[in-house]
């Protein structure tokens, strides 16, 4: 179908101070995934997202025992069956700045700070903190201007940002991922719904609270507009905007639901101050919002983090009513491993929650999960030994058709973990020479 004037990528639709950003829609153009050949003004834009899960995992239940494209996914990692074609299990590399490295105890400050800088955390619980750039920070500062928002920090377990947390390190290290300079920390959000304003509306703050008050939805406001637009749309177009805004409608309304929720009551364990009461809910909720950021363009950069370092969390959900950390120093005991097995394996379902989300949403000639790039790991390896060797790592996605996806790769003891994120960089088209502790890009085909 030919239409009069094509429609940009960034057309969003207005009223009383909301924007809403639009998905592709065919009136946009021709939208081709990324190859050698392709112009990068028609590629796919590849997105670049991080997630982190705190206390590290039962590397034995998560290390694939076959290398290169014939492995089998192990214990931990079958909810990710489904997507096991576009998936990456990195095994072997190292963040060597979350070990102390003569600072003594603080891993889990570290783990956490090092995890995207690949700097070592300076040892302090007063205002001279000092990490180094985040990955995501490289990205969003080269990719910022193309989209709304340069990058989006959320997570799902509130935190400090000062304080002594972990052996005489501020606070701010255990619960933050993000830094955009070395002394500039970016504090995520765990409010799905200020998230939700900062995605989907540029309302001034008394504007939110009066449409609040009137229960009206983000796109009443845009009504009007979408009438305008849809008269130009064909059907397919139409039909892709309406379940683009029925899945923004849909997470309106959870958000309102989850508000009105008590809070769980666990036994012997006070949920975490400001936690949502359904903590599962509360990541998908987030997981939703980050498919509709990317399917928005309104930011190609995200981190998510879990749950921070350290985290006690108890798990009553999933009968497991210790805290998180405490567990984790298991000390080889079989039944408090079989729980922390328990956690593992629901972080990894949120995970394939997001991979199917993206891998079912359409986008060109392939889905958002063809167009991004998802690290999910943690800074430490084994909680118990708090070791930062052979760490937890997976990358999904296809990067616009940039990576080998498939299979699992080993690489040589003491990999630095950054030379991953220079390799993402430059599929991203970032080239950088150096990133934190890195020393060259990393192979994504040996092994």
């Amino acid at each position: 179908m030919v239409f009069p004037r094509q429609l940009s990528r960034r057309t969003v639709m207005r009223g009383l101070g909301v924007s809403v950003s639009l998905p592709w829609l065919e009136a946009m153009g021709p939208l081709a995934a990324w190859s050698e050949d392709a112009a990068p003004e028609k590629s796919a834009p590849n997105r670049l997202a991080f997630l982190y899960v705190p206390n590290g995992v039962n590397m034995v239940d998560w290390t694939p025992q076959q290398e290169g494209t014939d492995f089998e996914l192990p214990a931990l990692l079958q909810p990710l069956a489904d997507v096991r074609d576009k998936l990456l299990v990195l095994t072997g590399l190292t963040a060597d700045k979350a070990r102390a490295n003569g600072d003594g105890g603080g891993d889990h400050a570290r783990a956490l700070a090092a995890f995207l800088t690949g700097a070592q955390p300076r040892k302090t619980d007063g205002t001279d903190i000092r990490a180094g750039i985040s990955v995501d920070q490289v990205a969003a500062s080269r990719l910022g201007d193309q989209t709304r928002l340069p990058s989006l920090e959320i997570g799902a377990e509130p935190g400090a940002m000062a304080g002594n947390c972990d052996s005489g390190y501020s606070c701010v290290y255990s619960s933050t991922m993000s830094w955009r300079s070395a002394t500039q920390p970016l504090p995520k959000e765990v409010n799905p719904k200020l998230v939700f304003e900062r995605l989907f509306s540029s309302t001034p703050s008394a504007e939110v609270a009066r449409r609040d008050a009137r229960r009206k939805s983000i796109l009443d406001f845009v009504r009007e507009d979408s009438k305008d637009l849809t008269q130009k749309l064909g059907a397919g177009d139409v039909r892709k905007l309406d379940e683009y805004f029925t899945a923004v409608r849909d997470i309106e309304l959870r958000i309102e639901r989850s508000e009105k929720l008590p809070p769980i009551q666990a036994p012997d364990y006070p949920v975490p101050e400001g936690v949502p009461a359904d903590y599962a809910e509360h990541l998908r909720l987030m997981a939703d919002l980050v498919t509709l950021a990317f399917q928005a363009d309104v930011t190609r950069v995200v981190t998510f983090v879990m749950a921070n370092e350290g985290s006690n969390k108890p798990y009553p959900f999933i009968d497991v009513p210790e805290g998180h950390h405490d567990l984790s120093h298991h000390g080889n005991d079989e039944a408090k491993k079989a729980k922390i097995r328990h956690i593992n394996l629901f972080h990894m379902q949120q995970y394939a929650y997001l991979l199917d989300k993206l891998n079912k949403t359409p986008e060109g000639d392939g889905t958002l999960l063809d167009h991004a790039m998802l690290v999910y790991g943690s800074g430490n390896s084994d909680g118990n030994a708090h070791n930062h060797d052979d760490l937890p790592i997976l990358l999904a996605g296809r990067g616009c058709g940039t990576l080998p996806t498939g299979r699992h790769v080993r690489y040589a003891k003491e990999t630095p973990l950054t030379n991953l994120w220079l390799t993402l960089l430059n599929r991203m088209e970032i080239n950088v020479e150096r990133l934190g502790d890195s020393t060259d890009e990393l192979p994504l085909t040996i092994g």
